[in-house]
């Protein structure tokens, strides 16, 4: 019985080597996608003017800004990122520098 459980283990262990022995014959390509966008901070007080009248306009004016930020995409393009709140609800808004909602 001995010589049946050890040969048995044997088997086992020798199939698992087999397993973990495995070559990859094709590498695996892993890609990283970096977002380029520089976020700065901007004081809701400091806002341009255009920013400002969205903010107070239907329906943008139910929601309360809470943080500002001024995003620059890597081709240059600018938008404000208004990060509002709304009873418990919170959202962020993007709106460009002239003063139009961005979808």
């Amino acid at each position: 019985m001995k010589k049946i459980i050890l040969s048995a283990a044997f088997l086992a262990f020798a199939g698992l080597t087999a397993a973990n022995a495995t070559e990859v014959k094709e590498p695996v390509a892993i890609t990283v996608k970096q977002d380029s966008a520089t976020k700065v901070p901007v004081e809701l007080k400091d806002l341009p003017e255009a920013v400002k009248t969205t903010l107070q306009s239907e329906p943008v004016k139910a929601w309360t800004p809470t943080a500002a930020f001024l995003v620059t995409n890597a081709d240059k393009t600018k938008y404000y990122q208004i990060d509002v709140k709304k009873e418990a609800e919170t959202a962020s808004i993007k709106i460009g520098e002239d003063g139009k909602v961005i979808q």
